[in-house]
Parts: C-alpha cells; structure tokens; sequence
C-alpha cells in the first residue's frame, strides 16, 4: 500500500474507533461487537506498524499500551488538589450546610445551590489538555505534587487522547490549556475478572487498591489489560471562570468525557438530603462502586472568596454512608483446604441482601476466631461489608439463640484426602500433614507458583489447575514445563488456541528473576521479603540448599522457625525432584548482577510499611527503599527500624507502636527518597 492510500486509511479508522470508543465508554451503548472492535484496532496497529512515521500522540493505538516506564518522574500541579473533608453523620453535612450560609452571608452573598454528586472509590488524577491534546496526566500525590503516569492514563478509554478542536476553541483560555481533574476507578465486573483464578493472599482487597496499584504499574500493557474507567468531575482553565459548576460538568460531555450522570441540583438542604436518602439504595444497582456523595457550592466563582483549610476546600463536603450490615443465620461451616494444609473454617449462611448482593458464604479464618466470636451452628449473626471482598462476621446475637444451635466442632480428618490432622505447638490452626498426595494442596501451590507475584503464569486459573491435576497430568510445579500441546487441547474449554496461550505463558515465565522464584516454591514461612533476602545472601541456589539452620538462622529478618522450615523443605525427596524439573525447564536459579544503587540513604534502615499509601504501590515502594541500600520488613519486630504508615493502617501499625519503632507518613518516606 502506498504512504498516501495508507495515509487515508489511517484517518478513517482513528476516526471510526474513537467513535465507537465513545459510544462504549461514555453513552454505554455499542453498535459492534468486541470482535469487530478488536478487527479495527488490529488493522490501525499494523498499518501504523508498516509506516510509524504516521503515528500520532492522540492515535488510539496508544491505548494498547506497551510502553514500560522505570520511575515515574514528579510533577507540580498548577493549583493544590486539595482532598475533600469527610463525614459519615448526616447531622455534620447539615452542620456544614449552615457554615456555608454564614461564609457566603459575610461575603453579602445569599446563593447557596449546591451540586450533589455521587462519590467515586478510585484515585484522583489531573489531566492537561494543550490546544485540545492530551500532554500530561498525574495523580494527586500530596496535593502539591504527583506522578507523572501518562504512559497509563492513555490505555483508558474514558481519557480521550484528543478533544474536538471546534469545541475546544471557544473554551480554553490564553494559556491555550484547560484541566480536567477525575477519578480513575475499576468498575465492579471488570474487578471481579481481576481477582477471578487468583490465590485469596494474592487478591486485591477492594477496588480502590485494584485501582492505585495498576496506576502504578510499569508496564502500561498490562494497565490496559486491566480495563480502568475515567470520570471527569471538574474543568479548569476555561476563558470564562465564572461558569457554574453544572455547566462545567455538562461541558465535560460535550468533550466527549463520561461524567457518571448522576448529579442534581440542589437548590437547599432538603434538596441535598433528599439525594443522600435515595442514592442509599439505588448505588448498589450501579455497575461501580460508590462510597458516597459529594457536595460543592454551584458558584465556582465565590470557591477563591470562601477559601480552603490547609487540607480542605471549605466550599464543598463529602458524605460518605456507614458500612452495610445485615442478619442471618449460620446455616453450617465447611473447611477448605490451603496450599500449606492449613484448614480454614468458611460459614454459610442463609442468602441475605447486603450492599447489593446476595451473601451467602463468609470466612470465619480459624478456629480461635469462632471461640472469640462465641459463634454456633444455627446462631443469628450479624455481618458487615465496608469495602472488602469477602463479607465478615462481626458479632453473634445470643438472645436469638435456640434448641437446636450446637458447638462447631474441629473436624479429626481433612475434607480433602481424608489424613487425621494436627495441630502444632503454639500455633493457631489445624494443618493436614500429607503433603505430597492432598489434591487441595497440591491445586494451591501450582495456583501459588504461577500467581502475580510469583511465576506471574496469566493463563493459568483455578478452572483449569483443577482439571490438570484431577486428570493426573500434574502433580508439581515442575510438570508444568513438560506439558505439551496436546494434552492441554484435549481439557473441557480449551483447544489449540487457549493451549497456545498456556504455552506462551509458561514460556514467559522462564525469565522471572531468582527471587521470584524463591518465593514461587512455597517455602512455609517465606513470603517475598525473605525470598529477596535469601536471593542476597545465597546467590546460588545449591549453596541455599545445602545450607544448615545456623547458617540459614544469620540472614537478616530469618530466625530459628524459618531456617528449619528451609531446612526441612530441602531436605524431603518429593521437593527435590519438583526443583531438578524446574531447573531441566531452565528456570533461573542464581542471582542476577546486584543493580547499582541509587544512593545510602536507606542504609541500616529495615522499613515496614503499611496501611494504603497515596503515590505507590507497596511493591514500588519496597523497590525504592531496596535500590537505597535499605531492608524491607512484611511485620514489626525489634529489627524493624522504620515504619511508613498510610491510611488505614490498623494492627501492625499499633504493633509498631508498643514496640516503640519510629513512625513517619508518605510526605517524610519521599524526602528521605
């Protein structure tokens, strides 16, 4: 094809693909199949490949991702973005109702519209638009600076990569660029396709932490795999800043910006209460997940006059409704089955509508949690879904108990392969000792070896684990690098494709680094803080498998259990040959050349981090402290030298506190960056 023709081509379909882009994204009603979509993008992709010096910044090729970044460089916002002050008592927003009143009466202003809006669960993000191109996206970060994550921010489909010039012209000001600031979050099918084939340590807690660690992904790939939503919810830099905040909403549709569509005006407080009371209900029916409502003065002009705490604009409020509860009754206990043999006690309950489905099953983690709750068979129980997956248990209502309740007893064998448990000395939970035949085990270290932070093995689920060990195909990790073509095509919902698909996966995951590796083994009692420590101390694996307790015992952050745990792994016949077909596959088993480090500043400090930090992703965090010389801690002890604390921070925060360690926030843990 000729430059020209294919020129033409090229513009045509741009064209055609941010249309159907929009009509998907933002009007939720598409005219074409998946298929057909993917058919348009992949000819775009191979024509821009033949003649890349037609590739343009606003190309929807770009939202397929692929570009890696190492470190996300900071940038300045032009104005703070300023978080919202938040409340959970409808008397509080009244109260900020009023305060409102009187801020705008010392101002001789009577106007007291408010815009409602509902809240979104995500991360806030700033995007500059020049001339109507995307140039530049970051998130929040402290409010004064962010990260540079437009690499990320182009593979969503709610970001257009360019506005209608025509639209655009009579907006922007003589800075020749506006601002839109939003929300990037995960809508609740495409959370649930995340976490689906996942180990439940591996999973993502709630949809906001789904959210800020792919944003701070390296490899915008896999952002785009991911299927991130965009929502504008304010416009900055028009030439006429004295626009409503309404018209600067209706205005984001008009660029082609998916706004929710759930805002009012409220004209007064009844207006606003109104909006609360019925958005109570009616948010579980929503594809995504709210938390909340937003309230902000209509008059954006009289915003600067009212002004902003140090934290907090004083011209807009944040309700957000109470965790969900419910009554049920505890209708029997089943026990599954972890990869290390440990038994878990999950409850079933009878099915009952909590925050917009239908529970009917909730872990009850072990059997000191049940004696501590005072739970029984038949009990009426309350339980509470504030943001997390897996609904809990929080309290029994004795007066509702009868006859027929009776004790939840400890079963003698485990429900899998039928071995008598046991419990060990001291510890909390009863295991199943038959390692090497338990089918439950056996499913969860092959479902342990490929998860994300493991082997990383994408095409490897639950679905499919099962049927390769129920079919005998695989017994250990190491088998699944002798699997062939054939064999996989022959599984129920396979064939040649999906086989292909598995191949390349496994293939791939011949290239994670040793201390993944490490991890991906199962060793009981090595989590990925100490894999990276024993990568450092034996960067050859035969000197890690000969090594005895002592030795083992002198590694930083590995005491007396852990190095016998080691010891004991290396020791039974059934790992040893699991690892001769790991290392027949080609997997690496030494250390890489140690990377140079960025600077000392970390060095002699072991950090713990915890709770939800705004600007990275705990394993990017962990990366910056270890390039600086430092150790990186999964719980405190006395070794811990340092703890950053983000929000939310519960238990190993208050552990930290008793044990005196020092505590910094996320503002502190930069600057000693």
């Amino acid at each position: 094809m000729e430059r020209e023709k294919a020129a033409g081509e090229i513009k045509r379909l741009r064209n055609e693909i941010d249309r159907h882009n929009y009509l998907y994204y933002v009007e939720a009603r598409p005219v074409i199949s998946d298929f057909e979509f993917d058919k348009l993008l992949e000819r775009l992709v191979e024509l821009e490949s033949r003649f890349p010096d037609l590739i343009t910044p606003d190309s929807p090729s770009l939202r397929v991702g692929g570009e890696v970044t190492k470190e996300f460089s900071s940038v300045r916002h032009r104005e703070p973005m300023l978080s919202l002050a938040n409340t959970y008592s409808q008397g509080e927003v009244v109260d900020f109702y009023k305060r409102l009143g009187k801020l705008l009466k010392d101002e001789g202003v009577e106007e007291r519209e408010m815009v409602a809006e509902l809240k979104f669960d995500g991360v806030a993000v700033s995007l500059i638009y020049r001339d109507g191109l995307l140039v530049r996206g970051a998130t929040r970060g402290d409010g004064i600076r962010g990260d540079d994550i437009t690499v990320n921010l182009r593979t969503i489909g709610t970001i257009p990569l360019r506005l209608d010039s025509g639209l655009i012209a009579g907006l922007q000001g003589e800075a020749r660029e506006i601002e839109v600031r939003g929300e990037v979050f995960i809508r609740k099918d495409d959370f649930e396709r995340l976490n689906e084939g996942r180990l439940e340590e591996d999973r993502f807690a709630n949809s906001r932490n789904a959210t800020a660690g792919t944003l701070k992904l390296q490899d915008s790939a896999e952002v785009a795999h991911r299927s991130l939503t965009f929502v504008a919810y304010f416009l900055k830099g028009i030439a006429d800043e004295n626009t409503s905040h309404l018209d600067r909403l209706l205005m984001l549709e008009k660029l082609g910006f998916y706004t929710g569509g759930h805002y009012r005006i409220c004209p007064d407080l009844e207006a606003v209460e109104r909006f609360i009371g019925e958005w109570s209900e009616k948010r579980w029916k929503l594809p995504y997940e709210t938390d909340g409502v937003v309230l902000k003065l209509n008059a954006v002009r009289l915003w600067e006059r009212i002004g902003s705490t140090s934290k907090s604009p004083r011209w807009a409020i944040a309700y957000k409704y109470p965790a969900q509860q419910a009554e049920t009754e505890l209708l029997g206990v089943v026990f599954q089955v972890g990869r290390l043999g440990t038994i878990t006690p999950v409850a079933e309950l009878q099915p009952v509508r909590l925050a917009g489905s239908t529970v009917s099953r909730s872990t009850l983690h072990n059997f000191d949690e049940i004696d501590r709750l005072g739970v029984q068979l038949h009990d009426r129980v309350v339980i509470e879904k504030s943001g997390e997956v897996i609904p809990k248990i929080i309290r029994v209502l004795p007066e509702h108990r009868t006859l027929f309740s009776e004790r939840i007893q400890v079963p003698s064998i485990c429900p899998s392969c039928g071995t008598p448990l046991v419990k060990p000395a001291g510890e909390v939970s009863w295991y199943c000792p038959n390692e090497e035949g338990c089918p439950a085990q056996i499913k969860g270290r092959i479902l342990h070896f490929a998860s994300r932070n493991a082997m990383d093995i994408r095409s490897l689920g639950s679905a499919l684990v099962d049927q390769l060990v129920g079919s005998g195909l695989v017994r250990d990790p190491g088998d699944l690098y002798s699997l062939d073509l054939q064999q996989i095509a022959q599984l129920d919902r396979m064939g040649e494709k999906s086989a292909q698909n598995l191949l390349g996966a496994l293939d791939e995951s011949r290239k994670r680094s040793y201390e993944r590796m490490l991890y991906a083994l199962g060793i009981r009692h090595v989590g990925q803080a100490t894999a990276r420590e024993l990568a450092r101390a034996y960067p050859l694996f035969d000197d890690l498998q000969q090594a005895d307790e002592a030795s083992l015992a002198l590694v930083p952050d590995i005491g007396p259990v852990v190095a016998q745990s080691i010891v004991e792994y290396f020791s039974r016949q059934y790992w040893r040959e699991t690892i001769r077909k790991l290392i027949d596959a080609g997997l690496s088993f030494r250390a890489a050349e140690p990377e140079k480090p960025v600077n000392r500043n970390f060095e002699g400090i072991t950090v713990m981090f915890t709770g939800e930090l705004e600007r990275y992703g705990r394993n990017q965090a962990s990366e910056l402290v270890l390039k600086r010389g430092g150790k990186v801690a999964g719980s405190a002890s006395r070794k811990t030298t340092l703890v950053v604390a983000g929000k939310g921070a519960g238990t190993k925060l208050e552990k930290a506190r008793k044990l005196g360690i020092k505590e910094i926030g996320e503002e502190e843990f930069e600057t000693m960056l």
